[in-house]
């Protein structure tokens, strides 16, 4: 049986049922796999995205009943995970064909099923912050669910309009707060929520950010797809809370036949500079065109230097790595579109430019799609020059009002406002 123990507690331990409804362990740390079942890659791997996808998930979560894990991974993973040539040795795994258009999507509608599944008596409070796709993910995968009520805080001005029209146009039991400061700024405040025993009682707070274990095991699922097409590729994944990276570390150590992983950040390069040598070193984030990945201290480092025992040696061999600037992100789309046809979004762009730097000789390269271009329309259309077609489940919301609240940037303010 897989046993959920905290990043910083050893002797603490939890089932993944236990883990899920605490979000956090306690301290502060983060649940992470004590242990991974080894898998059998030439028995899942021929198998239907959502058949192997059960199989999985019911590994990581053998303490819960697996007609609930089925039931809510079928549910959950209800949409296509295409595989796209971009060049002879280049593909993209397309993640954005849910019902938000992110690859949050995945993580998102799992927990919310999973957690349905669990039940309890009481009303529980959702609380998350985010840079860009996880708020829209979360709060359509909770809306207007029995039980639940949601909070999601997110920079103000700092993601882009039709992210913004996705999530904060719901109303009923999603309520959204602009806050004035960065995505590290809405980080910190919901973890001094988090870090509040009190506060979390009161409310049941339950964390929806890609700290949550629900959401983390359900990222590993797409690695295996990207291996079933693709056997022994290297990976790239556009990174900024680092959560779904770590989810393609623990596929791998479960048996995804995936060569490397390669760790693809913006100009917010604080893993990026670790791996290249430099003392480990939290920031403030910057303002990129990737803004879901405007993360200065990415939380899920905590759970990938517990996974390595804090090695950076043994990271170096097993990722690879790179930065991307704000005119690497323009150069990529432009080259990409003119030359292969295939439209980018900036997050996808940061993928597959550092995929490209770090691939070998021999070697075939998938890059995670991870959000739909059309989510970052006024960026891809001014430096493309193309103006993408917006999916009417993005196009519906448009000119919906806006009916988020300004927040100050600190904690007291989002303890009153809760």
């Amino acid at each position: 049986m897989p046993v959920w123990t905290s990043t910083r507690d050893p002797r603490h331990h939890a089932t993944f049922a236990e883990a899920a409804a605490r979000s956090m362990a306690p301290g502060g740390g983060l649940y992470v796999p004590a242990s991974l079942p080894r898998l059998d890659a030439d028995a899942l791997l021929p198998m239907p995205f959502v058949d192997r996808s059960v199989r999985i998930l019911q590994s990581l979560l053998d303490d819960v009943d697996p007609d609930q894990v089925e039931q809510a991974t079928r549910s959950a993973l209800d949409f296509p995970v295409p595989l796209v040539r971009v060049t002879d040795r280049i593909d993209a795994l397309e993640l954005f064909h849910g019902p938000t258009l992110a690859f949050k999507d995945f993580g998102a509608r799992f927990l919310a099923r999973i957690l349905a599944a669990f039940g309890g008596e009481r009303e529980r409070l959702v609380l998350t912050a985010t840079s860009g796709d996880t708020g829209a993910a979360v709060a359509h995968a909770f809306w207007r669910l029995p039980g639940f009520r949601v909070v999601v805080l997110y920079p103000k001005g700092r993601i882009s309009p039709l992210q913004e029209k996705q999530f904060c146009t719901l109303g009923d039991n999603v309520r959204t707060y602009a806050v004035d400061g960065s995505f590290d700024d809405c980080q910190m405040m919901v973890k001094a929520c988090f870090d509040d025993a009190e506060l979390r009682a009161k409310h049941g707070l339950v964390s929806a950010n890609s700290i949550h274990v629900a959401r983390l095991v359900a990222q590993t699922t797409y690695y295996w797809e990207a291996a079933a097409r693709r056997p022994d590729a290297v990976v790239a994944v556009p990174s900024g809370n680092f959560g779904n990276v770590c989810a393609g570390i623990i596929a791998r150590r479960q048996g995804a036949p995936i060569k490397n992983l390669v760790v693809a950040t913006n100009a917010n390069s604080t893993v990026p500079d670790y791996l290249d040598g430099a003392p480990y070193a939290p920031r403030e984030s910057v303002t990129t065109p990737a803004n879901a990945m405007d993360v200065g201290a990415p939380s899920n480092f905590e759970r990938i230097r517990w996974l390595f025992a804090d090695d950076r040696d043994a990271m170096r061999r097993e990722l690879r790595w790179g930065s991307l600037s704000n005119e690497g992100i323009a150069t990529e789309l432009r080259a990409t579109w003119a030359t292969e046809r295939y439209l980018l979004d900036p997050h996808g762009a940061v993928a597959a430019a550092i995929l490209r730097h770090v691939l070998e000789d021999g070697e075939h390269g998938v890059f995670l799609a991870t959000a739909h271009p059309a989510k970052f329309l006024e960026v891809v259309e001014a430096t493309v020059g193309f103006r993408p077609s917006i999916p009417t489940s993005l196009a519906e919301r448009a000119d919906l009002p806006v009916l988020s609240e300004p927040l100050a940037a600190n904690a007291r303010s989002l303890f009153s406002a809760i």
